[in-house]
């Protein structure tokens, strides 16, 4: 063996391996500085147009999809809620009228409405507020799971309806059961990504302040009794307009009654 020959092969070798390290290395603190300089202009656009925003989640998140099915209320369930008149309609929808009215007081959401859901309702510790329809005279919450809401799921809806002096006299349940987990899990959209969507399809004004980022669930497929969802971003602007954005495609979903459109 001519060991000046090997030798000149291993220093080759050697120098190859150092080279493409040197070259990788430059080319992710290329592609990180890339990634810095696009969300700092990111972020100087947001300030050029007075555009505030404040605790957005930071941590990556790591989620699945879910499967669920809409409940089949029986008459054992029906035997469970006392002091109500209670109607299950195409067994999946209840309806109860209250023998007693349940007074609200001056604010109409307060944490003792929180309690009467779950002492009275039918899985009511799921639930959580979502807000007030005044045209109806109906408070709204939805279903939650792991602390996640779904959001404007009519599968898994609580609808109170109260009258003028601010008292409940009834309401409909949808519920939501077998709720599991599938799929491999994949990484979400950063909050400030769902942001910076909302942004560029022209749906955060100049002025405006992003007040609120919460991650949640909504309905990606619906079959007569069975449901997919999928994880998705949840921003209120100014306090008083809901906007969402699908957490693993970047997609503007437009929630409706009927249906959920994709932008």
């Amino acid at each position: 063996m001519d060991w000046s020959k090997t030798k000149t092969i291993f220093i080759l070798v050697f120098l190859i391996l150092d080279i493409f390290l040197v070259y990788q290395y430059f080319e992710k603190r290329n592609s990180n500085q890339l990634e810095f300089i696009a969300e700092s202009t990111f972020e100087e656009r947001l300030k050029e147009n007075e555009i505030k925003y404040s605790n957005l989640p930071k941590e990556t998140t790591k989620e699945r999809y879910l499967s669920a099915k809409s409940k089949n209320f029986s008459k054992d369930d029906m035997k469970k809620l006392k002091g109500q008149k209670v109607t299950i309609y195409d067994n999946q929808k209840i309806f109860s009228k209250l023998d007693k009215p349940f007074a609200l007081g001056e604010k109409i959401y307060s944490e003792a409405l929180d309690a009467f859901v779950k002492e009275n309702i039918l899985n009511g510790d799921q639930y959580k507020y979502w807000g007030v329809d005044e045209d109806s005279n109906a408070i709204i919450y939805y279903q939650m799971h792991e602390e996640k809401m779904f959001y404007n799921n009519v599968n898994g809806k609580l609808t109170l309806f109260f009258n003028e002096n601010k008292e409940i006299l009834s309401y409909e349940q949808t519920l939501l059961e077998n709720i599991e987990e599938f799929n491999e899990e994949e990484e979400v959209l950063p909050a400030i990504k769902a942001i910076e969507t909302l942004y560029y399809k022209g749906y955060l004004r100049p002025k405006s302040e992003v007040t609120k980022v919460e991650l949640g669930y909504y309905t990606l497929v619906q079959l007569t009794a069975s449901h997919v969802l999928t994880p998705t971003w949840h921003v209120v602007i100014d306090g008083k307009e809901d906007l969402f954005v699908n957490a693993f495609e970047g997609q503007i979903i437009h929630l409706n009654t009927e249906e959920n459109i994709l932008e």
